[in-house]
C-alpha cells in the first residue's frame, strides 16, 4: 500500500476545489472529477456572475445620482443586457480557467466527467467519450454543490421562466421580473434587476 494519501474528490465547486489544493499541500495525491466546470455554480453562475451584474448596476446608479451633482448627459441611463451578460460568462469562465491553472500548479489531476461510488475506497468516473476510469481512494469527500430546484407546475423553459443558470442568456432587460425566493442569490438578482430597471416582485417564505 502506498504511503501516500490518495484522495478522490466528487465536484469541482468552491467545496471541492479548495479542498483538493489543501489536500495536495499537505502531501496527498488528489484527482478531482468534475462535469459541470471548475469552479461550479458559484463561480459559473452564481456568486461571481451576480456580484459583476450587481456592479453594473451600481454604476447605472451612480451615472443617474450624478444629475444631481450638475452632471449633465442626454437621455436616460439604460443598459444593453446581452452586453452586459456575455462579458459577465467571459469572467466567470476566466475564473473558471484560473481555477485550473491552481490545480494543476498544485499537482492535482482533474478529471472531466461523473463520478459514482464502488464502495468505500473507489470511485468509477465516466468520461464524455463513454469510458470510464477506476479511482482508487483512502478518502472520498463528495461535494457535487447545488442546482436550482425545479417545481413541477412550474418548469423553467428559458423564456418565460428560468432558473438562475439560464438568467444569463437574456438579451433585453424584461420589463417585470418576479424572483421566487429570497436567499443570497435570489436577493442578489432582485436588486440588480431593479437596479437596471426592471420593476421587480420578490416573493418570499421567510425572513
Amino acid at each position: 500500500m502506498s504511503s501516500v494519501a490518495r484522495v478522490v474528490i466528487v465536484g469541482g465547486g468552491p467545496g471541492g476545489y479548495e479542498a483538493a489544493l489543501v489536500a495536495a499541500q499537505l502531501g496527498a495525491e488528489v484527482t478531482l472529477v468534475d462535469s459541470d466546470g471548475l469552479g461550479g455554480s458559484a463561480v459559473l453562475t452564481d456568486c461571481v456572475p451576480s456580484k459583476t451584474l450587481i456592479t453594473v448596476a451600481d454604476v447605472m446608479d451612480e451615472v443617474t445620482d450624478s444629475r444631481s451633482l450638475g452632471v449633465r448627459f442626454p437621455g436616460d441611463v439604460d443598459v444593453a443586457l446581452d452586453v452586459v451578460n456575455e462579458r459577465v460568462l467571459q469572467l466567470a469562465s476566466a475564473q473558471s480557467r484560473d481555477v485550473g491553472v491552481h490545480l494543476a500548479q498544485d499537482g492535482v489531476q482533474v478529471v472531466s466527467g461523473t463520478a459514482v461510488l464502488d464502495g468505500p475506497s473507489k470511485v468509477v468516473a465516466t468520461l464524455p467519450d463513454g469510458s470510464r476510469q477506476v479511482l482508487d481512494a483512502d478518502a472520498i469527500l463528495i461535494a457535487t454543490g447545488a442546482e436550482p430546484r425545479e417545481l413541477p407546475a412550474a418548469v423553467p423553459d428559458g423564456e418565460r421562466i428560468l432558473s438562475w443558470t439560464q438568467l444569463y442568456d437574456l438579451k433585453e432587460l424584461p420589463e417585470e421580473l418576479i424572483v421566487v425566493g429570497s436567499g443570497v442569490t435570489g436577493a442578489e438578482f432582485a436588486c440588480a434587476y431593479q437596479a437596471l430597471g426592471s420593476h421587480v416582485t420578490l416573493v418570499s417564505s421567510r425572513d
